[in-house]
């Protein structure tokens, strides 16, 4: 009988001593679930001032769009082009997602062929809040989820150009998926997604992409090794 009664008093403090285990290290089993959340969230990019998507909200079967502007002529590092710098990454953001493309095309292509020229354009424009014209009308955004949206950097903003399209489609962007993507020669994203998301309330401007220009011409297999990788962290 004593066996019996040791024994079942065994069985009893089993639970008590597991409860006094857990409370050695108060607010252990908190911790671990805090640092499992912190694991699972998508890292921000530091050329980013928007919250970044990811696979969950940013499914590869998603309808895209590319919509950029770019130059030829003489650029800053890289001299006369053929291909401009944001056409190349455009190009290949569309080659990774199957996203259609849609160039601006200024109706008045006023802009000059020499870097210098081209710089004090980009600068007036900017101190007169230009709104250049651009030639034919975007694509049905309707049939779109997501849209990017890449320009060179013209002194530290979008260039005026593409204010004319954010304004001329705000309607129908707003509600969407926009990823702004630059090249540039050192000023990197230049806020262009904090910009984008002023100029379009209502949509949802995910971690954007810089590029370097001379890097578009010159370096083009790491540049798309760097495309797929942002892409892919956006769930493409």
């Amino acid at each position: 009988m004593k066996h019996i009664l040791s024994a079942l008093l065994a069985l009893v403090m089993i639970p008590a001593l597991a409860a006094c285990g857990d409370g050695q290290t108060p607010g252990a089993a908190a911790v671990t679930a805090n640092e499992a959340v912190s694991t699972a969230a998508p890292s921000v990019d530091a050329a980013s001032d928007t919250d970044v998507g990811t696979e969950e909200t940013a499914p590869s079967g998603r309808k895209a769009l590319v919509v950029y502007f770019s130059r030829t002529g003489e650029q800053y590092t890289v001299g006369v082009i053929d291909k401009g710098n944001t056409a190349v990454v455009a190009e290949m953001i569309a080659e990774k997602t199957g996203a259609d493309l849609f160039e601006i095309v200024p109706a008045d292509d006023h802009y000059p062929m020499t870097y210098a020229e081209l710089t004090d354009v980009a600068k007036r424009e900017q101190k007169e809040k230009a709104r250049p014209a651009y030639k034919g009308t975007a694509p049905e955004l309707s049939g779109y989820d997501t849209v990017f949206i890449g320009a060179p950097v013209w002194w530290g903003d979008w260039p005026m150009i593409m204010y004319t399209f954010f304004e001329q489609n705000r309607d129908a962007l707003a509600g969407k998926t926009l990823i702004p993507f630059s090249t540039h020669e050192g000023s990197g994203l230049s806020g262009f997604d904090r910009k984008l998301g002023s100029a379009i309330p209502g949509a949802t401007v995910e971690r954007g992409l810089a590029v370097r220009g001379n890097d578009a011409q010159n370096s083009r297999a790491a540049v798309r090794d760097s495309v797929n990788g942002w892409l892919d962290g956006l769930g493409f």
